[in-house]
């Protein structure tokens, strides 16, 4: 991973703007999600790792992680993402936050702005306001 994060591992196509978050318990770390800007198969984006430790799952955790590579790779104008399925358990994760089959072991987010809200990270500033009831 420090590799790929300091650009000296490359994927296939893969650009060199990367980014990773990591979850913790406040202990150990329980969960990260990497991913990296790409021409492959005509994607903007690829999710590269995505991992949650076997305890923690079901938890939101991926979802939460997920949700932060999805706003870095709006913020990067890259909106077509796609992600290597090598394990087919992961596919209903991936079939649930919106990706589509693209090819035997590839999926796809179109357009990774669909990921449910539910799977956003919280508004950093301002959460749980609401504005005033229209008239």
């Amino acid at each position: 991973m420090l590799r790929y994060l300091a650009g000296e591992h490359h994927p296939q196509q893969a650009l060199l703007a990367r980014a990773m978050w990591m979850a913790s318990d406040g202990r150990s770390p329980i969960g990260y999600v990497a991913g990296h800007l790409t021409r492959r198969f005509g994607c903007d984006g690829e999710l590269q790792w995505i991992y949650v430790v076997p305890p923690y799952r079901r938890t939101q955790i991926g979802s939460k992680l997920l949700g932060f590579l999805a706003e870095w790779f709006l913020e990067h104008e890259a909106r077509r993402i796609c992600v290597d399925v090598g394990d087919d358990e992961a596919r209903p994760f991936y079939r649930r936050h919106g990706a589509v089959e693209l090819n035997r072991h590839w999926m796809v987010w179109n357009d990774i702005g669909v990921i449910p809200e539910s799977s956003a990270p919280a508004p950093r500033t301002g959460a749980g306001k609401r504005g005033a009831k229209e008239r």
